[in-house]
Formats: structure tokens, C-alpha cells, sequence
């Protein structure tokens, strides 16, 4: 009884809280290899400006060095998976507040280190200088499951849509982070932000499990 209850007060935080994010009720949504946006919506507070700091953080490009790219294949994915551990572990955590005093300030970490978002910059430059286009370079702005902000950098691959996180160095589908996925950088034009709404709170309950009263 008491996790049902729990479900149910999640739920109904959720659903204030996205009534006051986008001005509506949210719905279930279906649940694919890739994450879908949903519309335009304004970038996230601690963007502002990052496009004029970094113009590879908010380029596209179709080319690789010496020829057309053609895809992703099990080499770029081992590439990522390389490079996601490697700022991991190289990379310390510390807060914007400690760091610059102000509680959102998107940047590539510093010699003391990074948020979650630096992090996902970090990573995104380094596979772009690999060779990984940027337009499949996505970072997303996520609820964890505890319903704290948190961000992570996506990577369009031919097995769907993978998440690079500075909270582990498994690189997983979307859908196996549990998280749910708010906002990402749209991937045609990466200085202009999608809502996605999908993932974690979003993905519609199993109907067939049985409740606290009939399971007593």
C-alpha cells in the first residue's frame, strides 16, 4: 500500500510540476530507440550564451577529416566508451556555487573540475575532435530518479540513442538510465532546445500488475 501511494504522490508531483514547466498536463509517451522532440522550448538557465563561448558546441557537421561520414558504427561506439570513462575519471565533481559563485554556469571544467554539465561538454568536444559529428553530440537536461535536475550527453549511434553520464561510466540506452529526459539540444539546429518529455515518470505503468487491494 505504502509503495502505491509513494507511485501516487510521485505522479502528482510530476504532474504539478510539468503543468507549471510547460503550461499543461503532460502524456504517457511511446517509447522508442531514439528520443523524439516534442516542440521548441527556451534552452536551459545555465546555457545562455554557450553557443558564442563554444561554436563547436552548437555546430552540425556532415564530414569527417579526409572524407564523407557514413555512419556510426562498433569502432565509434568503443571511441565513446573510451572517452566517457576517460573524463570520468579524470575529471573531479564541484559545484557552480563553489566554483563561480552563481548556481548554473555552463563551461568546460577547469582545472578544479565540473558540474554534470561540464562534464557532457567535455565529452562532446573530445568526440567531436575524434571524429564524431556534432549534430550526434545532443546534451540533454534530465530528472534522475529522485527527481533532481541533472545532465547528460546523448549519442545518436546505430543501436539507438545512448547516454554518457559523469554518475557512471556504463554508456546505456536512454531508456536504461530510468531517467526522464526534459529537454536536449534539437539535432538539426543544436543551438535551439526541444522538449522531450520522455523516459522515467513518462513511460505509462504496467496495467496488468495488480493492485494493493487485490493483492490483499
Amino acid at each position: 500500500m505504502m509503495r502505491k501511494l509513494r507511485r501516487i504522490l510521485r505522479r502528482f508531483t510530476w504532474i504539478s510540476f510539468m503543468t507549471t514547466f510547460l503550461g499543461t498536463v503532460p502524456a504517457y509517451t511511446e517509447v522508442g530507440s531514439y528520443l523524439v522532440g516534442k516542440r521548441p522550448i527556451t534552452q536551459p538557465t545555465g546555457a545562455a550564451g554557450l553557443c558564442e563561448r563554444y561554436n563547436w558546441a552548437c555546430a552540425t557537421s556532415s564530414t569527417r577529416a579526409g572524407g564523407q561520414y557514413d555512419g556510426f558504427d562498433n569502432k565509434d561506439l568503443t571511441r565513446v566508451r573510451r572517452i566517457n570513462s576517460a573524463v570520468n575519471r579524470r575529471t573531479r565533481q564541484i559545484a557552480d556555487q563553489r566554483q563561480y559563485a552563481r548556481p548554473e554556469h555552463w563551461a568546460l571544467p577547469t582545472r578544479r573540475g565540473g558540474d554534470c554539465e561540464d562534464f557532457a561538454l567535455l565529452k562532446k568536444y573530445r568526440l567531436i575532435r575524434a571524429g564524431i559529428p556534432a549534430e550526434r553530440l545532443l546534451i540533454a537536461t534530465v530528472l534522475d530518479r529522485r527527481m533532481r535536475g541533472h545532465a547528460v550527453l546523448v549519442v545518436r549511434t546505430h543501436r539507438g540513442d545512448m547516454v554518457l553520464d559523469n554518475l557512471t561510466s556504463r554508456v546505456k540506452p536512454w531508456l536504461k538510465t530510468g531517467y526522464t529526459f526534459m529537454k536536449m539540444q534539437s539535432p538539426s539546429r543544436p543551438g535551439s532546445w526541444d522538449a522531450i518529455l520522455a523516459g522515467g515518470l513518462m513511460i505509462k505503468p504496467n496495467r496488468a500488475e495488480p493492485t494493493a487491494v487485490a493483492r490483499n
